[in-house]
């Protein structure tokens, strides 16, 4: 068991199967050592998304609920990573994360509501997950959810 699946363990998370394309893109790419996934939404273990993070932050989604669901995005992430390289430890760099914040109107305190993302990436990965990051408010995002996260990794 590699250091980073010991640090799943301990956090209590189980790498969901990942989620299949629903239009006309693939998951991830890899070019050279760079890794790129394609944003991902906050889905369950089951494949579906949880009403309570559906819809506009700061609206009906209350900004810390939208954390919860950006880190549940960063897991998505992580597993398309897994099904990329089949190790996680192959992972040398998380060099940018990208956020998605469907965010009501007047909202802007989305960079704590990515930081579910980022905190997760970093309690799992260590240094290693310390990344560049852009964060931005959205009109709306697939499936109505609260956030979506893509993120670009250095892989060995």
């Amino acid at each position: 068991m590699s250091a980073i699946d010991t640090k799943l363990a301990e956090l209590g998370i189980a790498l969901p199967t990942p989620a299949i394309p629903v239009a006309n893109y693939v998951s991830f790419v890899q070019s050279g050592s760079l890794l790129v996934i394609s944003g991902q939404l906050p889905l369950g273990a089951d494949g579906t998304i949880d009403p309570a993070h559906k819809g506009k932050v700061g609206g009906d989604v209350a900004p810390e609920t939208a954390a919860e669901a950006a880190r549940l995005a960063a897991i998505n992430v992580l597993a398309q990573a897994q099904a990329a390289v089949g190790d996680l430890s192959r992972i040398v760099r998380v060099v940018r994360l990208g956020g998605f914040i469907n965010a009501a109107p007047g909202f802007t305190a989305i960079a704590p509501v990515m930081n579910g993302a980022s905190d997760l990436v970093v309690a799992v990965l260590g240094d290693a997950g310390r990344h560049a990051r852009s964060t931005v408010g959205v009109a709306e995002l697939p499936l109505g959810a609260a956030v979506e996260v893509e993120a670009l990794i250095e892989v060995a």
